[in-house]
């Protein structure tokens, strides 16, 4: 996040009328003409050319333009209900000012290719600006093997500058951007041409308000030294391993009641299958089997067709041949694992002997800090961690790095007895022993 620090310049984002979402205006073209107000009483006003892009040298042309910015605002449309990995049917770009043109790339048009969106993702002049990143993220590590560098991710931003832990799009566009956004098209079918007008609007609204809100919490960072807080959030978000699921580590996303070392082969072995067909065929994992129905036959362990029949949570989809033919494979193999095989139990997946005390303490001192910092506390620590850093756990993301800083040493101290909490009026205040 080279960029992602820097000032940026001020008054540059696209202000729309207060009353509604940009109006279009179209001609008969690839080419929509756009305009945008001020308020009323502000006698500028702007008009802007937004182009739907389905042509491979458009595309290089506008990417080329976005190199010579210090940032891009970018935002994706997809599907995925019926895939196992996301369909892209939209990408949304803008570049910066009042004026910045805006585009909407169309990724299903014939020959269009995606390599000039990479060429700019690795441009390292240009920060690259998303809201809620991760699943765009992924689209593009999935179909093109690149990150977009540097990175700026307005909702991690906004949790670290006191927005609170639901930083959605349409609060920051109230609260910063002051316009407010129609969602009537959040779920619409976007793989569906040609694109209505009320898509159209929605969409270029996730760009265009995106370039004022990043430039205040890009400012605001910078004038509270948070920084480093944000890259190390976003280390997450470039990682490759947030994005892959390995077939034989997926049983360890499925939730049980009982950790016995048998019965967690069966799971592995079922929920090996399942990721496999799914990602090969493409279909969402629910439409192989769902987790109800995997706890259900590694308990009850069918050997044959017959005995998978009997089956209570199977659905229709599972009962297909070569599904069937599967679960039965991975049964047999679950059953043949030998003990010295069975699956590793993560420690935090086991019972905890949690110190109910303590982490109720612990419980307060989070929501003291977090007050005190204006950074959400579900970004600090989890619920979950408290209760584990109150059994004795200490391998905890809340025990390094920014997080260590703002909570989790004192979280330390407090847990060895070396300080006290004290309320005075509303606060709450840390006394050292």
């Amino acid at each position: 996040m080279d960029k992602a620090g820097s000032e940026p310049p001020i008054g540059t984002g696209l202000r729309n009328s207060r009353t509604g979402p940009l109006d279009l205006t179209f001609i008969p073209s690839d080419t929509r003409l756009s305009e945008g107000h001020g308020r009323r009483d502000d006698p500028a006003h702007c008009r802007i050319t937004m182009k739907i892009i389905t042509k491979t040298d458009e595309f290089a042309a506008f990417c080329a333009a976005a190199k010579a910015q210090p940032y891009v605002t970018i935002d994706t449309e997809f599907l995925r209900e019926r895939t196992y990995y996301s369909k892209l049917c939209l990408i949304q770009m803008a570049l910066p000012g009042k004026t910045g043109e805006a585009v909407l790339v169309d990724p299903l048009a014939e020959g269009l290719s995606l390599e000039p969106l990479y060429d700019l993702f690795r441009h390292q002049e240009t920060v690259k600006v998303f809201h809620a990143a991760r699943q765009d993220l992924e689209i593009f590590f999935v179909e093109g093997k690149v990150f977009p560098t540097p990175l700026f991710d307005t909702q991690v931003a906004a949790m670290v500058c006191g927005f609170g832990e639901q930083a959605g799009y349409e609060t920051l566009v109230k609260k910063i951007a002051r316009e407010n956004l129609d969602k009537s098209s959040r779920f619409t079918d976007w793989s569906r041409r040609p694109l209505s007008e009320a898509q159209m609007v929605y969409a270029l609204a996730d760009v265009t308000h995106l370039r004022v809100i990043y430039e205040h919490l890009s400012r605001e960072l910078v004038r509270t030294g948070r920084q480093k807080w944000v890259e190390e959030e976003l280390s997450t978000l470039l990682d490759p391993e947030t994005y892959i699921t390995r077939p034989g580590e997926a049983w360890q996303k499925v939730k049980t009641r009982t950790t016995s070392g048998r019965f967690m082969a069966m799971v592995r072995e079922l929920a090996r299958f399942r990721e496999d067909y799914a990602q090969s065929r493409d279909v969402p994992r629910s439409r192989v089997f769902k987790d109800d129905a995997l706890l259900e036959l590694a308990s009850t362990r069918p050997t044959n067709a017959e005995e998978l029949g009997r089956s209570r949570l199977l659905l229709r989809e599972g009962r297909k041949a070569e599904i069937a033919e599967g679960i039965l494979a991975a049964i047999k193999a679950g059953m043949e694992t030998k003990p010295e095989d069975f699956p590793k139990i993560d420690p935090s997946r086991e019972q905890l002997q949690v110190n109910t005390a303590l982490a109720d303490l612990l419980r307060v001192l989070l929501k003291a800090k977090s007050e005190e910092t204006g950074v959400a506390p579900k970004l600090i620590a989890a619920a979950s961690e408290l209760d584990a850093l109150s059994a004795g756990q200490r391998d905890l993301p809340m025990l390094h790095g920014w997080r260590a800083e703002v909570f989790g040493d004192d979280a330390l101290r407090l847990c060895r007895g070396e300080i006290a909490l004290s309320a005075i009026g509303g606060a709450v205040r840390v006394v050292a022993l």
